[in-house]
């Protein structure tokens, strides 16, 4: 005889939620560890997925790889969460992005205001919708 737990509705909504954001931060910080390899960027700063004050410019090679590594983890997450909630991707998605919003505020200490930062989190949320949900 098999044991079987059940766990109340609210628990396997957080515990997906916490799987989705583990998910979401190393696929993040692969991406970065990747693009600062692509980029021959020598210095990976541990705090650059919440940096949104670095100076928006295509002859920033630092910036380039923040970008990249963003769009690429959210692409990647749209796939690696199929599996992981089976359904309501797109709750889990935006719970996620609403949690880095607000993880990134308490990292940096302020608010992130910047245009840039905002357009990119736009641009994945695109890029998310054309992952096929399975």
């Amino acid at each position: 005889m098999a044991l079987q737990v059940r766990l109340a509705p609210s628990k396997v909504v957080l515990q997906k939620l916490l799987l989705c954001v583990i998910l979401f931060y190393t696929v993040y910080y692969v991406s970065l560890s990747v693009g600062c390899i692509m980029f021959q960027v020598h210095e990976l700063d541990f705090l650059a997925p919440f940096d949104f004050k670095t100076n928006p410019s295509w002859r920033n090679i630092y910036y380039k790889v923040l970008l990249v590594s963003t769009e690429v983890t959210y692409f990647v997450c749209g796939l690696l969460f199929v599996p992981v909630v089976e359904e309501w991707v797109w709750d889990y998605a935006i719970s996620v992005t609403i949690l880095h919003v607000a993880i990134t505020s308490t990292v940096m200490l302020e608010f992130p205001l910047t245009s840039h930062w905002w357009a990119a989190l736009g641009g994945q949320h695109r890029i998310a919708m054309k992952v096929p949900a399975i």
